[in-house]
């Protein structure tokens, strides 16, 4: 998947509790996008059940929270990044929607979260993309 690398810009100040929660989630999204599309979505929508709505702040902070602690996931992995987001999100009994989607002209794919449609995080152009998988909240 092609992303769009994160702009590391000011690290999140996140507790000893907070830290280790946002590195278990990028360890354990590490280990779901090597999967098929088909069984990570299964795994995101039987975890996501019984979650609350995430609002955007919620679905911000813990995307700046993966984002401080995993260099992966705040370069060029936007999968990681994405499902790592929705983990953290779920742990804190939220869940926010989790996407992937294509563009053309150029041809690209990438992965994001989004709270009432809006991607959270994510450059304006993520707009451009055309959802195909979806776990919503």
């Amino acid at each position: 998947m092609v992303s769009v690398p994160v702009a590391l810009g000011e690290r999140a100040r996140l507790s000893f509790a907070e830290r280790c929660a946002a590195l278990g989630c990028a360890a354990v999204a590490r280990v779901l996008v090597s999967r098929s599309p088909r069984t990570l979505c299964r795994v995101l929508e039987a975890v996501r059940r019984g979650a609350r709505p995430a609002t955007e702040p919620q679905a911000a902070r813990a995307r700046h929270a993966v984002v401080t602690v995993s260099v992966r996931c705040a370069g060029n992995g936007c999968l990681q990044r994405s499902v790592a987001t929705v983990l953290l999100c779920r742990l804190r009994g939220r869940w926010p929607q989790w996407c992937t989607g294509v563009r053309t002209e150029p041809f690209r794919a990438h992965a994001w979260v989004a709270v009432d449609g809006r991607p959270v995080g994510e450059p304006d152009d993520t707009r451009l993309y055309r959802p195909l998988l979806r776990v919503p909240r």
